[in-house]
């Protein structure tokens, strides 16, 4: 199993210091040859997580890579590349369903789960759920092995009252506030640049299926 190179994250942290098109033009062959690197990582954690979730076995590595360009279109930053390698292993912005994703940026590396930014109705779905089945939303949250990884849900966003349509006294109501269901590893660079990435990023992720399962679970029924 190839693991990720030093020599990717160089490439990253050169690439922080000169964000422009003349210096990645210049070193177009550093980028090819991390972006390579990231690929084959990518194939290896995939077949490894498929594993314990067969549904990732037909993502394509590639596909799965973000490019990284950035839209400027919408932002003061107008710098033209991301500083990282990011990796939806079906998760993403807006997703109908909870996934895995993996980040890695010299000094802020991280794996993630869950869903992220859904559509109004997937996340009234998700909030039914989570009020019909507290018990068990909780029983996986309070897991010992999860809560040695995942200290707490990604409180981005978290409305100040219970949303409409949910009791205020609702034993839940801390969690039907939030607007994004994620939970989030920070890994180390020697973490990521490790041998047996692939073997320990994997057992972070299948600490997440249960988390993913539960929130899947509204739409296997629809």
């Amino acid at each position: 199993m190839p693991p990720i190179s030093s020599k990717t994250f160089e490439f990253l942290k050169k690439l922080t210091k000169n964000n422009n098109r003349e210096w990645f033009n210049e070193n177009k062959d550093l980028y090819t040859e991390a972006q390579g690197n990231v690929i084959l990582f990518l194939e290896d954690l995939i077949k490894e997580m498929a594993e314990f979730d067969k549904e990732l076995a037909k993502i394509d590595a590639k596909k799965a890579l973000f490019r990284i360009y950035r839209d400027t279109r919408f932002s003061k930053d107008k710098t033209p590349y991301k500083t990282n390698f990011g990796a939806s292993l079906g998760m993403g912005k807006g997703s109908q369903k909870g996934g895995y994703y993996l980040h890695l940026e010299p000094g802020k590396s991280f794996l993630a789960g869950g869903i992220y930014m859904p559509e109004s109705s997937v996340l009234k779905e998700v909030r039914k759920e989570i009020s019909l089945y507290g018990e068990d939303f909780l029983k996986i949250l309070n897991n010992k092995d999860f809560k040695k990884y995942f200290t707490e849900l990604d409180p981005e966003d978290k409305l100040k009252k219970v949303p409409q349509g949910f009791e205020k006294d609702d034993p839940m109501a801390e969690y039907l506030k939030l607007k994004n269901f994620i939970v989030l590893y920070r890994l180390k660079d020697e973490d990521v640049l490790d041998q047996n990435a692939v073997k320990n990023m994997a057992k972070v992720f299948t600490l997440m299926k249960p988390f993913n399962d539960f929130l899947n679970a509204p739409f296997l029924q629809i």
